[in-house]
This record gives C-alpha cells, sequence and structure tokens, in this order.
C-alpha cells in the first residue's frame, strides 16, 4: 500500500521544511539586527530577537509534525490524540502558506506547499479508511499490509448484523419530559 511510503516522504519533508524555515528565520534576524534600522520606531535588537525566536518556534513545530509522521511511518499505526491534532494543523499552515506563497514568490512554492498539503491529507486519510473498515483489529494482531490484515477484515462483518437481528423490537419513543416550567 501507500501508507508507510507516504509517512516516511512526509517526515522527510517535514524535517527539511523545519530546518529551512528555522534557517530562513534566523538569517532575517541577522540582516535586521546587521542593518540597525526602525521600522516604525521598533527597536532593530527586539525584531531581531522576535525573528530569531520565530526560527525556532516553527523549526520546532514542523520538526515535532515531522516526529508524528516518522512515528506513524514506524508504528504503521494512524496518528490519534495530539499527534493527528498536529498532523491536521500542519495541513492547514500548509494551505495558508499555498495561498500566500501564491502572491507573493510565485507559481513553483505554491505547487510545493500544495504537494505537501495533498501529502500529509493523504496520510490522514489512508489510516482513517483503514480504522473504519475494521483494520483496528488486523493492526492488534500484528498484521502487516501483506499479512493476515485482508483475512481478518471481514470476520466482524456479520457480528453487528446478528447482534442487531437478536435484538428486541424497539417499543414506540417518547419525547423526553420537559425539566423547565
Amino acid at each position: 500500500m501507500v501508507r508507510r511510503p507516504v509517512a516516511w516522504i512526509v517526515a522527510v519533508v517535514l524535517f527539511a521544511e523545519a530546518f529551512g524555515i528555522a534557517a530562513l528565520n534566523w538569517f532575517m534576524g541577522v540582516v535586521v539586527d546587521r542593518q540597525d534600522m526602525s521600522l516604525a520606531g521598533l527597536d532593530p535588537d527586539r525584531m531581531s530577537m522576535s525573528a530569531k525566536a520565530g526560527a525556532v518556534v516553527f523549526g520546532l513545530y514542523f520538526a515535532l509534525c515531522g516526529l508524528v509522521a516518522l512515528l506513524v511511518a514506524v508504528r504503521n499505526r494512524p496518528p490519534a490524540g495530539l499527534g493527528r491534532v498536529l498532523l491536521i494543523s500542519v495541513a492547514v499552515v500548509h494551505a495558508l502558506l499555498g495561498a500566500v506563497a501564491w502572491g507573493l514568490i510565485g507559481w513553483a512554492a505554491f505547487l510545493f506547499m500544495v504537494v505537501v498539503l495533498a501529502l500529509v491529507v493523504l496520510l490522514l486519510m489512508t489510516y482513517d479508511r483503514v480504522e473504519g473498515a475494521g483494520g483496528a483489529g488486523a493492526e492488534a494482531d500484528g498484521g502487516d499490509e501483506g499479512g493476515s490484515g485482508p483475512a481478518s477484515a471481514p470476520e466482524p462483518g456479520p457480528e453487528p448484523e446478528q447482534a442487531k437481528n437478536d435484538a428486541p423490537p424497539a417499543g414506540p419513543l417518547t419525547p423526553p419530559a420537559p425539566t423547565t416550567p
């Protein structure tokens, strides 16, 4: 399947972006520091420090998102909890950066951002489909992509149907009683 290779590619791209964004922001901080000019009365030292702080923050953010993608690739399990939130947020960031890149930089940067956005969304969606099709049981059994995963997937299907047929018929529904006078 394409799940693991996409997760590896997303991890590598996000680590490269983490380094690139951090280096670019740090370079901008150094340039502002050496110019010794103010912008609308702002202190150049504060602008330099804020650019360097932005380099650290955004570099760590993209590196953390890359770490989540790397863990998804190594474990071959869908991201959960904070990892899923981080991957969704990095997809949104790439969509916004793509819109800005189109206007400020050009179509090549826009295309790169859209490709990374598509890879992150593909990473999130391929694991959603496996989880919804009974893949959680296959993952718990240690089934790999070519292992016993597909053979164990049809088994959970008949159980809910039998439980539905064995359930007593539901009585008439009554609306809930109001709690306030």
